[in-house]
């Protein structure tokens, strides 16, 4: 059974659960699997959409000049948002950027013996959940802000993943310094 093009998409839109459910088997069997999985599906996605609804409400509440200097960033939404504030608290407690670069893991692996340095790859020690989130947000503002372009573009030609990776910090600076300065974003003017 072949989808729809209109439907074949990496999100699951509501027309595409329609026409899931919709769907008949040979088999009863079949349709019974099917039916439960896309039950189990709905209620997994009401429960994301709650929390999130609860999460955003709260931090809206409670934080609500972060949220809205953390907002103003290209790449930077209301889960992205969130996540910062729950998992990193006020960034102001850190004494410099270095120190939120170090405690998120986007610093390389230094090895060091007498004279000998080698660096390899990020950290392993990390904050994995905000590392994720920055560099999805990272996506984000690549497609929405000229000054992230420009950066990635002056370091093609070098190994994307890591090309990605400092453009990451480069908006864990910018974020950063936004809480700092308590200014909102403005794009086109260079950080």
């Amino acid at each position: 059974m072949d989808i729809p093009k209109e439907l074949d998409q990496p999100h699951w839109s509501h027309k595409f659960r329609v026409w899931l459910k919709e769907l008949s088997f040979d088999y009863k069997t079949m349709d019974y699997c099917l039916q439960t999985r896309l039950e189990a599906f709905d209620f997994v996605d009401k429960q994301q959409r709650s929390v999130s609804i609860k999460l955003r409400a709260y931090c809206r509440k409670h934080y609500k000049k972060d949220c809205y200097l953390l907002r103003s960033v290209p790449g930077v939404g209301p889960i992205v948002a969130c996540g910062i504030i729950c998992e990193l608290g006020d960034l102001r407690r850190f004494k410099n950027f270095k120190q939120l670069a170090s405690y998120v893991g986007l610093i390389p692996s230094i090895h060091q013996s007498g004279d000998n340095l080698t660096t390899s790859g990020l950290t392993p020690r990390a904050n994995r959940i905000m590392r994720s989130y920055l560099v999805e947000a990272t996506w984000v503002a690549l497609r929405f802000d000229p000054v992230m372009q420009e950066y990635y573009r002056s370091h093609q030609g070098k190994d994307v993943k890591r090309i990605l990776v400092k453009v990451a910090r480069k908006l864990l600076s910018r974020i950063h310094a936004i809480i700092k300065t308590e200014t909102p974003y403005q794009i086109g003017v260079v950080s």
